[in-house]
């Protein structure tokens, strides 16, 4: 056993299952939400107690679910669930591929059984029913909850010593147990050897013709072994996704669990019901989120930065007391003091550097600002590197494509560019370098030089009289002076 694994024996995560109400081509546990994929979720709460052994039973999709996990977690064990129906049969199914994985003894300890449709699922919640029962040195202990409503679940009966005497499906219960409200969660923690000789005595004689998880209860006190519960009042750990309703409501609640995590940690969000925040995402204390701010995946927010409002980043590192405003990013990372926006796109390979700005009505692509830089409104900048202190003027861009390759414009500090320069790559401009208002660079520029294009201004006087003589800027024209010409032809109006 690794150091890190020194929890229980195994964690079992059952999903076999089709989803059939979610109507979606993609299957149920491979939907998300908070970041993660439901059975993401699960197998992070899973990890969390750090098993010696995780195991994946699957069926539906096989393919894409097994490809799923071999990107979130290449260890775990995928099982392929038989013909026999049943929980029953997956779980016996892990079992027999976990003791393959150790021919020499067969696995022993605790064995906890959950699902791959229960995002909000703990692994505090995994803890304390692993340490129940193995405190209690229980056969078998469930996790149950206490729902205002159980219509539909299957209800705990106990004893007067408060051990579980079994589970009565609510189609089969008297009036009186319909009245219980403590339900069946379906997450269990089993002795392996219990779990393993009650399986062997499980049979399909019902009337789904499965294999059911539950009748090992039953069996195992048969056997003499004690049966126990933990409850839990958080009904949303153990609600599970069945159709997209329900995947909505869990995917809201595990937002407004993140935000309040975040704020009690020091973060301030102005407005919680419009900021979303994936369980990826990692803040520091100070940071300060306006309304309507989305962060997700791998996101990073340092100490004293602000994000908002208006403002989705994905993958976006935002460093200290930066200042994110109406922006769209993805794949980038913003430097300490830097500032962005509004109205914004960052594309991935965006790196701006300390102090730098990226202001309003800009896109960018697979550039480096350096330190102090300015790109201030109203351009692009595109598979490009770009020095430090240098200020790139309004209506800027870099034209990196040429129909058919990428090409790449490089900027040295301390340079100075004119409104409506057009970089044309592969270009480059030197230190402490001018550019003059609407110059087109095609070659190279020295340090220091001033770049220019020029084209000869012409002014063809008195032409709007003669050739647009009924318009309002011909009165305008002729009450501020203007004279007709003795031609009518247009004249030449090419600027520089």
């Amino acid at each position: 056993m690794s150091p890190e694994n020194t929890g229980p024996a195994a964690v079992i995560v059952l999903a076999a299952g089709a989803g059939t109400r979610m109507k979606s081509r993609t299957p149920k546990i491979l939907h998300e939400i908070g970041g993660r994929s439901l059975v993401g979720h699960a197998l992070h709460a899973a990890r969390t107690i750090r098993p010696q052994e995780l195991a994946l039973v699957v069926r539906h999709e096989r393919d894409l679910v097994a490809a799923h996990i071999a990107d979130i977690d290449p260890a775990a064990l995928i099982v392929d669930q038989d013909e026999v129906p049943g929980t029953g049969r997956a779980v016996e199914a892990a079992l027999e591929a976990l003791d393959a994985l150790h021919p020499q003894r067969q696995l022993s300890g605790t064995v906890v059984v959950t699902y791959g449709d229960v995002p909000l699922l703990t692994g505090g919640l995994l803890a304390e029913l692993v340490a129940s029962h193995e405190a209690g040195h229980n056969a078998v202990t469930v996790l149950t909850a206490v729902l205002s409503d159980a219509t539909g679940y299957g209800r705990i009966l106990r004893a007067a010593d408060g051990t579980v005497t079994g589970i009565r499906e609510h189609k089969d219960a008297t009036d009186a147990e319909r009245d219980i409200r403590e339900v069946n969660s379906g997450i269990y923690a089993f002795d392996a050897a219990v779990l393993r000789d009650s399986l062997a005595h499980v049979t399909t004689d019902n009337a789904q013709g499965e294999k059911y998880l539950t009748d090992v209860l039953a069996l195992a006190r048969a056997a003499g072994g004690r049966v126990a519960a933990v409850v839990t009042e958080d009904r949303w750990q153990v609600e599970g996704a069945n159709d997209r309703v329900q995947l909505s409501a869990l995917g809201a609640e595990l937002n407004r669990r993140t935000v309040e995590a975040w704020m009690r940690a020091g973060v301030t969000v102005v407005d919680p019901a419009t900021t979303w925040i994936d369980a990826t995402v990692t803040l520091d204390e100070d940071v300060r989120l306006l309304p309507n701010t989305q962060l997700h995946g791998a996101t990073t927010v340092a100490r004293d930065a602000v994000v908002g409002p208006d403002s989705t980043l994905t993958d976006v590192q935002v460093g200290e007391g930066a200042k994110v405003i109406r922006t769209h990013g993805s794949g980038s990372t913003i430097g300490a003091k830097a500032s962005v926006g509004p109205f914004t796109y960052l594309r991935p390979g965006t790196v701006l550097g300390e102090t730098g700005k990226i202001g309003a009505f800009y896109e960018t692509k697979n550039v480096t600002i350096g330190r102090g830089s300015k790109l201030s409104h109203l351009g692009y900048a595109g598979d490009a590197e770009i020095g430090e202190d240098t200020n790139i003027g309004c209506g800027n861009i870099t034209a990196n494509y040429d129909g058919e390759k990428k090409h790449r414009t490089v900027i040295g500090s301390g340079v100075r560019t004119g409104s409506n320069t057009v970089f044309v790559a592969p270009v480059q401009v030197g230190d402490g370098a001018y550019s003059g208002a609407g110059a087109v660079i095609r070659r190279d520029v020295p340090p220091g030089a001033l770049v220019l294009s020029l084209a000869q201004q012409q002014n063809t006087e008195g032409w709007v009289l003669a050739n647009r003589p009924d318009s309002i800027s011909a009165s305008l024209a002729a009450a501020a002076g203007a004279t007709t010409t003795s031609s009518s032809t247009p004249a030449s109006t090419e600027e520089g």
